[in-house]
């Protein structure tokens, strides 16, 4: 097994830049810590950094290195001792049918890895971000989707070229909004759908709400100006599940 002991190694070093957007779009790679994470990723692994032998990953390259190269690497406070790298997700083979999730211009890494993991276990099979949402790679975000992300279809899309191709196939698609919207109670349920999620301070765009299907919101006590964009996920995700 490969040993690397110094941090200024020129692999590490290279590594070390996947912690910023701008490298991992060049390389496709991105970085996932701790021992849950790696294995979840395990589709999408290319290498391994382990500090003990017994730690080893197989079916992909381990090389073993000192805990101060995993600090270097890594983006916590307290890290465990693994590190996988892996390659981006394909966009190859995305069907814009079944149950579908369409974030628009989402900006919290914890708002959005909670939709996702939410997406799992409502069994939504797609997740689509707008360009100008926070990074699917941001190290935050893969680790608040406790390895949902590894699981559900995540990609990034124009929302309205989203929603041309899932009107296309006959799937109707729901905005969430208070003005001119529809109590979530009165939607009738469907089996198929899409959901659109706006942005956290400002919604979703009007030019989206415009060419929904429906629009819907959650009805709540009039103290409470609005839910947390990832809440109001998980109970229209609910509604629509059961």
């Amino acid at each position: 097994m490969k040993k690397i002991t110094s941090v200024n190694n020129e692999l590490i070093k290279e590594l070390s830049k996947l912690k910023q957007k701008k490298y991992r779009d060049e390389r496709k790679e991105f970085l996932v810590e701790g021992y849950h994470l790696v294995e979840e990723a395990m589709k999408f692994l290319k290498l391994v950094l382990i500090v003990d032998e017994k730690d080893e990953v197989k079916g992909v390259e381990n090389i073993l290195v000192t805990e101060d190269v995993i600090k270097k690497l890594s983006s916590t406070i307290t890290p465990q001792n693994i590190i996988g790298v892996c390659r981006y997700f394909s966009d190859e083979d995305v069907r814009y049918c079944g149950k579908m999730i369409l974030l628009d211009n989402l900006q919290d890494p914890g708002n959005i890895g909670t939709i996702i993991r939410s997406s799992l276990g409502f069994n939504v099979d797609l997740v689509v971000l707008s360009k100008g949402s926070c990074d699917i790679y941001n190290d935050k975000l893969i680790r608040s989707t406790q390895g949902a992300l590894f699981k559900v279809k995540v990609i990034e899309e124009d929302l309205v070229d989203a929603i041309n191709k899932i009107k296309a196939n006959g799937v109707k698609v729901f905005g969430t909004s208070l003005q001119n919207g529809t109590p979530l109670e009165k939607i009738e349920k469907v089996n198929n759908y899409a959901l659109i999620l706006g942005n956290e301070g400002n919604g979703v765009r009007k030019e989206l709400l415009e060419i929904t299907d429906k629009n819907i919101y959650i009805e709540i006590d009039e103290r409470l100006e609005s839910l947390n964009v990832s809440v109001a996920s998980g109970i229209i995700m609910h509604y629509f599940y059961k």
